[in-house]
């Protein structure tokens, strides 16, 4: 019981030390916390299939939902909540770090290497994966637990893009809840949400490259 507690205790250290280093915006935070989660896993003695890596029954299936269902999101972000939120805050999202990006294919395979390593590996595993399993720890594998943790995982990496402003934030935290949400359908299957980040970055990055910046449809 004892060490049960103690282990609480530090999973809830190592969610205050995340915490921090994602809204101090220390270095680049996804790597810090990849070492952090180095040492969380040592500690431990576990490997990295606690946080959600698992054979899916059908990979192709899950390929294949998963781009689908985030080709909806798109076309539902694009359609709605973007536009909605460009009303409200007579703003737009920003994306002048991609202002180069339109016609220029080294950017393009640049970006698309970084979308698929540091962003769907690298920032699920962060997410969705470590995260949320420590805040798990923390308050256990029920509706409150799952739900707290879904929360706090998906506010924390919309506070990670701040450089897109307000309206970036906001839709980085409704894709976080997206993915989380693909990531419960397949029993926290870490695999959904890293296809669904890297599906989604690549769609918007090669429409960026095709048509220039789109910040919504109306």
């Amino acid at each position: 019981m004892k060490n049960a507690q103690l282990w609480r205790i530090v999973s809830v250290v190592e969610v205050v030390v995340a915490s921090t280093v994602i809204l101090l915006d220390l270095f680049i935070p996804t790597i810090v916390i990849l070492g952090i989660i180095i040492l969380s896993l040592l500690m431990r003695k576990e490997s990295i299939a606690v946080l959600g890596f698992k054979k899916p029954t059908s990979f192709k299936a899950m390929v294949v939902f998963v781009f689908v269902a985030v080709v909806i999101w798109s076309l539902l972000q694009l359609g709605l909540f973007m536009p909605v939120l460009n009303h409200l805050t007579n703003t737009t999202q920003d994306i002048s770090a991609y202002e180069n990006l339109q016609g220029n294919l080294g950017q393009l395979l640049f970006f698309l290497l970084l979308t698929w390593t540091l962003a769907a590996f690298g920032e699920e595993i962060v997410y969705r994966g470590y995260l949320q399993r420590r805040i798990g720890d923390v308050l256990g594998e029920n509706s409150v637990g799952i739900l707290v943790s879904i929360g706090v995982s998906s506010i924390l990496f919309g506070m990670a893009h701040t450089e897109q402003g307000v309206i970036g934030v906001i839709v980085t935290t409704l894709d976080a809840i997206f993915f989380s949400a693909l990531k419960r359908k397949y029993d926290s299957n870490l695999w959904a949400p890293i296809l669904a980040h890297g599906i989604s970055n690549t769609i918007g990055l090669v429409a960026f490259f095709l048509l220039g910046p789109i910040t919504g449809f109306w």
